[in-house]
């Protein structure tokens, strides 16, 4: 497949992201890449007051280390920090993963490179990054919770593939939203199901994100028959 030019994403389109301090740690939230998984409101109530009018972030309910806990599990990327008291920020992971959430979307967790600088976007995490496979999101190619309302059906548990181990785990991954058509990924990578299992390992492959692929998470070419339509970058 060939890959269309370049697109940008438009400044009017990016809102900053909510942001609140304490005197450890700068915590910020980016509502464009939100996916409302809700680690972060189970996880610290205190430190995040969901559904309250005026401020809602509280950094200072809880120590630097454990704002850099509950951003680690938020798979989305929305939740980012940046350090004050010469603790470490979020480093690049040692192997770049995606987790295929059954029903939902794939999660990445990688050094990402998002079509022309998409991983960026709405101030989010250039490390974690839910990106729509259902279809349906209008936040393409990040999702937005939209195969929920869609009734989007998938597995999280592919059957597994034959391959053999990567010589390099980590690195830069590139993702690249195809015109009308899938996720070109280019790097070391490995899929993992729901549970953790390691489904294939590649170094370029292209995933579903029309929601109709008959070989799950890997495109098929449906979305030409499915008329799927979406930008690309």
């Amino acid at each position: 497949m060939t890959a269309p030019a370049p697109a940008t994403v438009p400044a009017s389109a990016v809102k900053p992201p909510d942001e609140a301090r304490s005197r450890d740690v700068v915590l910020r939230f980016s509502t464009q890449r939100c996916i409302h998984a809700r680690f972060c409101v189970l996880g610290e109530p205190e430190v995040f007051l969901a559904n309250t009018p005026g401020a809602w972030l509280h950094p200072e309910q809880a120590t630097a280390e454990r704002i850099a806990s509950i951003a680690a599990q938020c798979p989305s990327g929305a939740i980012t920090y940046e350090r004050l008291d010469g603790g470490p920020d979020e480093a690049a992971p040692a192997v770049n993963v995606v987790r295929i959430r059954e029903n939902g979307p794939l999660a990445f967790v990688a050094t990402l490179k998002i079509g022309n600088g998409m991983e960026a976007a709405g101030g989010g995490s250039p490390f974690r990054a839910t990106l729509c496979r259902c279809g349906a999101s209008q936040n393409k190619p990040f999702c937005d919770g939209s195969h929920t309302a869609a009734g989007f059906v998938a597995s999280g548990e592919p059957a597994t593939r034959e391959s053999q181990p990567l010589a390099q785990r980590g690195g830069v991954l590139e993702v690249a939203p195809q015109r009308n058509g899938p996720l070109q990924v280019t790097g070391p990578l490995e899929l993992c199901a729901g549970t953790g299992r390691t489904i294939d390992r590649v170094e370029q492959t292209w995933l579903c994100r029309c929601g109709q692929s008959g070989n799950k998470p890997y495109c098929d070419g449906s979305h030409a028959r499915a008329g799927f339509s979406a930008d690309g970058a």
